[in-house]
């Protein structure tokens, strides 16, 4: 009859020393590569106001605030918001890391789309809050109801919602008609 072994007792580490790995370290989960609630791409706004923003973004986009991290100074270090399935991170004005706004740059290069179940009412919302239209609403050849706002920050939002599927051939079928 074969007799069971006793397992080792732990040993405490040394003082100074760090203890091995124990249970702690093996019942803990791998990270994901990716975080719950992420995707592979996820905007960052640097933004003069990151606070007001937030606010900004839950009048405008129904936004649900995830978590923020102010810095010593009361500015946003960091932090996230939700708009539909999707996470975007925010951090204040930092001149001193060069980390600019919109405003400060005098621009910006990027319009963050927006998909949206009704575009109507969210632009309508967008506008209510603060925003201001660089291009109305319209009826597109790729078959998007699709305007485009500018936030208060200067952030430029493109408002769409999906009307028709339409081939790569109607796409450019209906672009041509516009000329």
């Amino acid at each position: 009859m074969a007799t069971k072994k006793a397992k080792p007792k732990a040993r405490k580490a040394a003082p100074g020393k760090k203890a091995a790995p124990g249970k702690r370290a093996a019942a803990r989960k791998k990270a994901a590569a990716i975080p719950r609630g992420m995707h592979t791409i996820t905007p960052h706004l640097i933004v003069d106001g990151a606070a007001a923003a937030i606010e900004f973004y839950k009048k405008a986009f129904g936004a649900i605030e995830k978590m923020r991290m102010p810095g010593e100074s009361g500015r946003l270090m960091h932090a996230s918001i939700g708009i539909g399935d999707s996470t975007l991170m925010l951090v204040d004005e930092m001149p001193q890391w060069n980390a600019k706004g919109p405003k400060a740059l005098a621009g910006t290069p990027v319009t963050i789309h927006l998909y949206v179940e009704d575009a109507e009412r969210t632009f309508a919302a967008a506008l209510a809050a603060g925003a201001t239209v660089k291009m109305p609403l319209a009826d597109m050849f790729w078959g998007d109801r699709y305007g485009i706002v500018v936030d208060p920050f200067g952030h430029e939002w493109a408002i769409a919602t999906q009307q028709r599927v339409l081939t790569p051939r109607e796409m450019a079928e209906g672009m041509k008609k516009m000329k």
